[in-house]
């Protein structure tokens, strides 16, 4: 799985499925209901029409079966077929033989009246058989006016109509959302009050720690300091998350170029305690002098992460293995893994797939909204039981 910088970073990842599936059911049967009505409406123009154009066909048919009959009777080199410029018609036998036509299209004899490409059929069959004709066929030309009104109606009611669906499916979506946001709001508001609150204990904690002369201290009370060192500096990790999403858009940045090499072992050194805890350790393969240009604290902070989940997530007295090289940064643990359909889903802010681990579901996202500034690529890889590995590309 990768993450670019094309990312989007206006809404969470939560939030843009959610809009994604509702705007997409919602426009699909609004449009389906919509061509529907247009369908519906289309049909009864059309049957219109025809209805319109039987009463003047049937009118038309007995003057012309009068004229039929009258050739009948009188035929002659003097009395010709009746004829019309603007209808045109045809005579056929019982057996649907032509005996005479005029027509354009060839007719359909099963049907009374409707229209075949852009021409009205009426089949009348006369009371005899005039000259043989059993049915009788009158063709006019379809003007196509019915069809003019019926695009003018789809514009001028449809257009409006179909903006209405758009403003009503926007205000579906904003209730649609709203509980969501408010729960966001309320874990961000939340968020930010226990980081306030966070700064100074835990700062006095560590400055304290630091100051402590363990080398009188017996065994015992040795072990005591570590657990508490050891939890501070969670502590103080979990507090630079929290404030890092609260504050990033805030706190300015300065790119420079960097000796990550040196920053990759000292954030090591940083967190050796914490795997200690865990009698997990770390393996190392840095390049000297491997240099990169980003903001430094973003820089320790997308570092941080990293080696945290991979202690947070590895096996007890498992191995971290981080290699440094020009253009890549590789973390990987020996920890739980997980199954290939959740690695899109793990830079979700608050996403967690192992809940007997702690942490708020925010390490991942940090990186990946560190990547996405800095122009970085991410490409995960987990396999279930056996290992994870995260890759830093620039």
């Amino acid at each position: 799985m990768e993450v670019s910088k094309n990312s989007d970073t206006n809404l969470l990842q939560s939030e843009k499925k959610s809009l994604v599936a509702f705007l997409s059911l919602y426009l699909i049967f609004s449009t389906i209901i919509l061509l529907f009505i247009a369908f519906l409406y289309y049909n009864f123009q059309k049957d219109l029409m025809l209805q319109k154009r039987r009463e003047f066909l049937q009118d038309y048919a007995k003057g012309f079966i009068f004229k039929l009959k009258k050739l009948h009777r009188n035929f002659s080199k003097t009395h010709i077929y009746p004829y019309d410029r603007g209808i045109r018609t045809a005579i056929y036998d019982s057996d649907r033989v032509k005996i005479f036509s005029l027509l354009k299209e060839s007719p359909d004899l099963n049907k009374a009246l409707y229209e075949k490409n852009g021409e009205i059929h009426f089949v009348k069959e006369p009371d005899e058989y005039y000259l043989g004709a059993k049915y009788i066929v009158f063709e006019v030309d379809d003007d196509k006016r019915w069809l003019n009104k019926f695009y003018k109606n789809i514009v001028f009611f449809g257009i409006p109509l179909f903006v209405f669906v758009i403003v009503v499916g926007y205000f579906l979506m904003r209730l649609f959302l709203k509980p969501m946001r408010e729960s966001l709001l309320l874990l961000d508001r939340f968020i930010k009050d226990t980081t306030h609150e966070l700064n100074t204990p835990v700062s006095a904690i560590l400055a304290n720690i630091e100051t402590l002369d363990t080398k009188n201290c017996d065994e015992r009370q040795k072990k005591k300091i570590l657990r508490i060192n050891i939890a501070a500096k969670t502590i103080s990790n979990i507090y630079q998350d929290l404030t890092y999403l609260i504050l990033h858009h805030k706190v300015q940045k300065r790119a420079q170029n960097l000796d990550l090499s040196q920053i990759v072992r000292d954030r090591c050194e940083y967190f050796k305690i914490i795997a200690n805890s865990k009698r997990v350790t770390f393996v190392l393969d840095i390049a000297k002098n491997i240099s990169v240009t980003i903001d430094k604290n973003q820089a320790i902070k997308l570092i941080d992460n990293l080696i945290s989940n991979a202690i947070k997530y590895n096996k007890v007295g498992g191995k971290i293995y981080i290699s440094l090289k020009d253009g890549e940064l590789s973390v990987k643990d020996t920890g739980i893994g997980m199954e290939k359909d959740k690695l899109s889903k793990i830079f979700e802010r608050y996403k967690r797939f192992n809940n007997s681990s702690g942490g708020f579901g925010i390490g991942l996202n940090i990186v990946w909204m560190i990547a996405k500034e800095n122009g970085l690529k991410v490409i995960v890889d987990s396999k279930k039981g056996e290992f994870t590995e995260v890759k830093i590309l620039w």
